[in-house]
C-alpha cells in the first residue's frame, strides 16, 4: 500500500492586498523588550495565526497593531492607514481579558459593543438578538451577564465583536477557556467569516487550532518572528518522512535505505523503517525493494506537522513551553 500526504496545499494569499502591515515593530516597558522588531503582513481575507507560548510578545504585537498603545519604534499599518484608530469601525477586538457588565441583559451587551465601533444601539439590539438565536441562545437574550455560564458569557462577547459587522477581527487567544464543543464552534464561525471576506487573525499557543485554520502565521518567541508566511512553507522546511513496512529485516536491499533509518521491529512480525525521502526520490527507492524482495507490505509519506516545524524553527526551549501552556488550558 502506497499512500501519499492527504493535505492539499494551501493558495499563496500574498497577491491580494493587505490588511494589516507592520514593519520592525519595537515595544519596551521600562527595562524589559517585549516586541523586537516584528515584521507582519496580512492578506485582506487570510485566516492568520500568531504563534507562540505566554510572554512571547504576541498580546503586545496585537495591541500594537491595533492603535492601543503605539510602538517605540516602526510602522504599522491597517487598511493602508498609519492611524488605526481612524480605521476603528472596520475591526472587531475580543482581548484576551474577557470582561462584560455583569448587570446588562444579553443583546445590550451585544449592542454596547456595537455602538462602541458606531453601530446605533436599536440596530445593535436588533442584531444581537438575531445573533443570540442563530447561535443557540435565544432563551437567554432576557438574561443577565451575571446568570451566564462562563462559556456562555465569552459567546456574548464573541457576537458582541461581531455585530458591527467588521472587515478585520482581531482574537486574543479566543480559544482559551472554551471547552471541546465550543472550540470546534468558533473554528466554524472563523471559517465563515473568511468566507465572507472577513480578514482574521488570531493569536494562540495551541498549534493544532494555527494548523487547521490558519493560511499564514508568525511564530513569535522573544518577542521576535523567525518565521511568517504559510503554514504549508514551514511544514516543509522538514523533509517529508517515509514510513515502510516491510515482511523482512535483512537483504541487499537494506542498502537502499538511508544509513539512519530507525528501524521498529516490536514483537510483530512485520519491520517498520522511518527516515526522510532519500535524494534520489521514492521511485528509485521502490524499485530497489522490490527487486531486493523486501517484502513491502506498506508505504506512506508523512509530511512535518506545524508542531515540527515549530520546533524547527523556535527552538526546543520554545517549544516546550508553548506545550506547558496548552496542557495548562486544557
Amino acid at each position: 500500500m502506497l499512500t501519499q500526504p492527504s493535505a492539499a496545499p494551501r493558495p499563496l494569499t500574498h497577491t491580494r492586498p493587505l490588511a494589516i502591515e507592520a514593519r520592525g515593530l519595537v515595544k519596551r516597558f521600562d527595562n524589559t523588550l517585549a516586541v523586537d522588531g516584528v515584521d507582519i503582513a496580512v492578506p485582506e481575507g487570510a485566516i492568520y495565526g500568531i504563534l507562540g507560548p505566554n510572554g512571547a510578545g504576541k498580546t503586545t504585537t496585537l495591541r500594537m497593531l491595533l492603535g492601543i498603545i503605539d510602538p517605540d519604534a516602526g510602522v504599522r499599518r491597517v487598511f493602508g492607514n498609519d492611524r488605526p484608530h481612524e480605521v476603528a469601525r472596520l475591526i472587531g477586538y475580543l482581548p484576551e481579558e474577557r470582561g462584560l457588565y455583569p448587570a446588562m441583559k444579553c443583546d445590550e451587551a451585544i449592542a454596547f459593543m456595537g455602538a462602541l465601533r458606531g453601530l446605533p444601539l436599536e440596530e445593535g439590539r436588533k442584531r444581537g438578538r438575531e445573533l443570540l438565536e442563530n447561535h443557540g441562545l435565544g432563551y437567554a437574550i432576557d438574561r443577565q451577564i451575571r446568570q451566564l455560564s462562563k462559556g456562555m458569557a465569552q459567546t456574548v462577547q464573541l457576537l458582541g465583536t461581531l455585530v458591527h459587522h467588521p472587515r478585520l477581527v482581531v482574537f486574543d487567544e479566543p480559544f482559551s477557556g472554551l471547552d471541546a464543543i465550543n472550540q470546534g464552534k468558533l473554528e466554524v464561525m472563523i471559517r465563515d467569516l473568511a468566507r465572507g471576506g472577513t480578514t482574521v487573525i488570531f493569536s494562540t499557543h495551541v498549534i493544532h487550532h494555527a494548523e487547521r485554520l490558519c493560511d499564514d502565521v508568525a511564530i513569535i518567541a522573544g518577542g521576535r518572528v523567525p518565521y511568517a508566511g504559510s503554514v504549508d512553507l514551514a511544514r516543509d522546511r522538514i523533509p517529508a518522512q517515509v514510513r515502510l513496512e516491510t515482511a523482512r529485516g535483512e537483504g541487499v536491499w537494506r542498502s537502499a535505505l538511508p544509513e539512519d533509518a530507525r528501524h521498529d521491529h516490536k514483537a510483530s512480525a512485520s519491520h517498520f523503517w522511518h527516515f526522510p525521502i532519500p535524494d534520489t526520490g521514492i521511485e528509485a527507492l521502490l524499485k530497489r525493494l522490490i527487486e531486493g524482495e523486501a517484502g513491502i507490505l506498506s508505504l506512506s509519506i508523512e509530511r512535518a506537522g506545524l508542531h515540527d516545524a515549530f520546533v524547527e524553527i523556535a527552538g526546543e526551549a520554545a517549544a516546550r513551553a508553548l506545550a506547558e501552556d496548552a496542557q495548562e488550558q486544557a
